[in-house]
C-alpha cells in the first residue's frame, strides 16, 4: 500500500498549502452578513407612501444606478442589491422594517435610510449591533457631529444648520430689514434649520418675528400660515417637507401675501416648485430662493452634460415609469455613486469595518451627479460628507443659481 506523508512533501507544496489556508482564515473571518463571493446584500427604509413618499425617489435612483453598475459586472464582480422597505414616514415603522432587515433578511449594511426622526430611532440599535448606518438621508447635525459616540453612522448631505446658516447670512447681506417668519417641522430636522438661520442673522438687523410649527401627522398647515401672515412679516422661511411646502405656497397665495420665500433644499424640487406654482398662476412661488448641491436634470444647462445624460439612460432602463425630471432621483445616485467608490476602494475582501473606514476617511473631488465645485470629504474629526452649496432663485419655471459657492464648516 502505498502511503503518503507530510515528510514527503515538497516545501513548495507545504508553503503553498499554509497559504491557502490562511486565505481560508481571512475569507471565513470576513463573512460578514449580507455578503457573497458574488453579492453584496443593502437594506434600507424609505416613505412610500405616507406625507412624504415624494422622497421615494430617492431609493428608486440608487437602485436604478446599483443596477447599472451590475449590469457592468459589480464590484469586484459582486452584485450590489438594495432592498428598500416602506416606512410610510413613520419611526416606529422604521424601527420594525429595520429589525426585520437585520435580524431576519441579514444585510451588509442599512444604507440611505429617509428622514431625521426615523433615523435617530435606529442609531443605537445599529450602532450596538455594529451595522454599519450608511449615508443617512437626512441633513441633521448630528451624523457628524456625534460621529464619534457613533461610529456606524454616516452621513451625506448638507447639514440643516449650515443650511439654515446660509439662508441667514444670505438675508443679513442683501436684506437687512428683513422681518422673517418661520414654518418648521415640530422635530429636529425643522429645529436645526432655525438653529442655524439664527445663527446666520446674528449681528445684522434682521429679525424672526413669528414662528409656527406643524406635526409630522397634520392634514395642512392653513392655520400657520394665516398667523404667520399676521405677524407683518415680509420673509417666509419654510422648513418643512414637500406636501407642506406645496401647501405653504398654496395658502399663502390664497392669503394675498407675497413675502420672499426661503425654501429649503429637502423641498426644492423643481417639480416640487412646479406643483407649487399651480400652473404659474401662484405668484408667491417666483423670486424663492434655497440651496442647491445636485443637478438639476430640469435645467437646461445641463441638458449636455455626460452625468445626466448617463442619468437619463439609467432611469430609462432601470426605473421604467419614474420620472426623470425628479431631482431626487439625482440625489439617489449621487449617494449610490459614492457608496460605490467606497467599496472599491475597501477592496475585494470587503468588510463591515473596511467599508466604514473607508466611509471616515472619503474624498471625492469630482462626483458627477453633484455640482462642479462641490466635493464629498470626510477626514478626522469632520465627518460633514458636503459642505458645499449654491444659493438658487426661482425665476419663472426653473431655478436659477447665483452667487459663488458657498463653503462653510459645520459643527
Amino acid at each position: 500500500m502505498r502511503r503518503t506523508s507530510i515528510a514527503m512533501l515538497s516545501l513548495a507544496t507545504l508553503l503553498a498549502l499554509a497559504a491557502a489556508a490562511a486565505r481560508a482564515g481571512t475569507e471565513q473571518r470576513a463573512a460578514d452578513p449580507g455578503v457573497t463571493p458574488t453579492s453584496l446584500l443593502l437594506g434600507g427604509t424609505t416613505p412610500l407612501s405616507g406625507s412624504a413618499s415624494a422622497y421615494a425617489a430617492v431609493a428608486r435612483g440608487a437602485d436604478a444606478y446599483f443596477k447599472y453598475v451590475n449590469a457592468r459586472g459589480g464590484v469586484f464582480r459582486r452584485k450590489v442589491s438594495y432592498t428598500y422597505v416602506d416606512d410610510a414616514y413613520n419611526p416606529a415603522q422604521t424601527v420594525q422594517a429595520t429589525r426585520q432587515l437585520v435580524e431576519q433578511d441579514h444585510v451588509f449594511a442599512i444604507f440611505n435610510s429617509l428622514g431625521t426622526e426615523h433615523n435617530l430611532a435606529i442609531r443605537e440599535y445599529l450602532n450596538a449591533a455594529k451595522v454599519p448606518q450608511l449615508f443617512v438621508a437626512s441633513g441633521a447635525t448630528t451624523w457628524g457631529r456625534d460621529a464619534a459616540k457613533y461610529p456606524q453612522t454616516v452621513g451625506f448631505q448638507p447639514s440643516y444648520q449650515a443650511e439654515g446658516w446660509v439662508y441667514g447670512k444670505f438675508l443679513a447681506r442683501t436684506k437687512p430689514r428683513a422681518r422673517v417668519a418661520v414654518l418648521a417641522q415640530n422635530d429636529d430636522y425643522g429645529r436645526d434649520l432655525l438653529v442655524g438661520l439664527k445663527r446666520g442673522i446674528q449681528r445684522s438687523p434682521v429679525r424672526i418675528v413669528a414662528a409656527e410649527n406643524y406635526e409630522v401627522t397634520a392634514s395642512d398647515v392653513r392655520s400657520q400660515i394665516a398667523k404667520l401672515k399676521a405677524s407683518g412679516a415680509d420673509t417666509l422661511a419654510v422648513f418643512a417637507t414637500p406636501k407642506f411646502a406645496i401647501q405653504s405656497y398654496v395658502y399663502a397665495n390664497r392669503l394675498g401675501w407675497r413675502p420672499l420665500v426661503i425654501n429649503n433644499a429637502v423641498s426644492s424640487a423643481s417639480n416640487i416648485m412646479q406643483l407649487a406654482s399651480e400652473g404659474g398662476t401662484n405668484k408667491t412661488v417666483n423670486g424663492s430662493v434655497s440651496v442647491a448641491f445636485l443637478k438639476d436634470p430640469t435645467d437646461p444647462e445641463w441638458r449636455n452634460d455626460a452625468a445626466i445624460r448617463l442619468y437619463r439612460s439609467i432611469m430609462a432602463r432601470y426605473a421604467r415609469g419614474a420620472s426623470p425630471k425628479d431631482v431626487y432621483h439625482v440625489y439617489g445616485m449621487a449617494v449610490a455613486y459614492t457608496l460605490v467608490d467606497v467599496l472599491k476602494k475597501a477592496g475585494a475582501t470587503v468588510t463591515r469595518a473596511g467599508v466604514l473606514r473607508q466611509a471616515r476617511s472619503l474624498t471625492i473631488p469630482a462626483n458627477p451627479f453633484l455640482l462642479p465645485g462641490i466635493q464629498i470629504k470626510t477626514e478626522g474629526a469632520d465627518q460633514f460628507p458636503i459642505e458645499q452649496v449654491l444659493l438658487q432663485r426661482w425665476q419663472s419655471r426653473g431655478w436659477r443659481s447665483f452667487g459663488g459657492i458657498w463653503g462653510f464648516r459645520a459643527t
